[in-house]
């Protein structure tokens, strides 16, 4: 998918297939800069050799509710990368090795990740707190062979639309926050780094339900998106 000065990949965050797409992407297109669906206080961590640690203060930045959903949330991605033996991000990581690697810039497009959840503390109904927990649940003893697609591979068009509208559904606000907001929001960064670099192509690489709803938005005229804390 490409526009402009822009190349797209959609990727799975636990796919193998999305390790192979990034290598073969960045060698074939050579771009001058790759913008990844990070944000300056996820880089680090996602880089980190460590075990990450819960910061139990962050709660009074981003409240208790954005708190939650955030642990259990990458507690879901990580059973769910076990499964098939990748670590959540390492399509990204994948990506900024071979940057280094090759003298090749990358940029950062993501909301900052305390607005996100803090907008998600704000914005979290009833309803949504308890699908959650009787999701949590039932993810508890979930298998791989239970799963209605195929964790090794990007899910293809069809598959996401399904997925997506199955969250819109069950999780409207939760939807809103972490998918049409931050649509946005990356978007415009997006515009704003094809503004500063108008002579270099740009690989943009994002989790594949964002490709569609991103690529039409950065076609359209130029309106600034922010969330602000607070």
């Amino acid at each position: 998918m490409k526009y402009k000065n822009l190349v797209f990949l959609g990727t799975s965050h636990i796919a193998k297939q999305s390790l192979n797409e990034v290598k073969k992407l960045i060698e074939e297109e050579k771009p001058d800069i790759i913008a990844l669906e990070l944000d300056r206080k996820r880089l680090p961590a996602l880089l980190s050799k460590g075990k990450r640690k819960i910061d139990f203060r962050s709660i009074r930045h981003i409240g208790l509710k954005g708190f939650l959903f955030s642990l259990f949330g990458a507690w879901a991605e990580r059973k769910l990368g076990r499964l098939v033996g990748v670590a959540p991000g390492s399509e990204m990581k994948q990506a900024i090795k071979i940057a280094k690697k090759e003298n090749i810039e990358i940029a950062l497009v993501d909301q900052d990740i305390e607005i996100t959840l803090q907008r998600l503390s704000n914005s979290i109904a009833w309803k949504e707190k308890r699908n959650f927990i009787a999701d949590i649940f039932k993810a508890l003893f979930i298998r791989k062979k239970e799963l209605e697609f195929d964790l090794e591979t990007v899910p293809d068009k069809k598959l996401i639309k399904k997925l997506t509208n199955q969250l819109k559904e069950r999780y409207p606000n939760v939807h809103k926050v972490l998918i049409g907001e931050r649509n946005r929001v990356i978007a415009d960064n997006i515009k704003k780094l094809m503004n500063r670099n108008a002579g270099k192509k740009i690989l943009v690489i994002l989790g594949a339900g964002h490709i569609d709803d991103v690529f039409e938005l950065v076609k359209e005229p130029e309106i600034s998106f922010s969330f602000k804390v607070g």
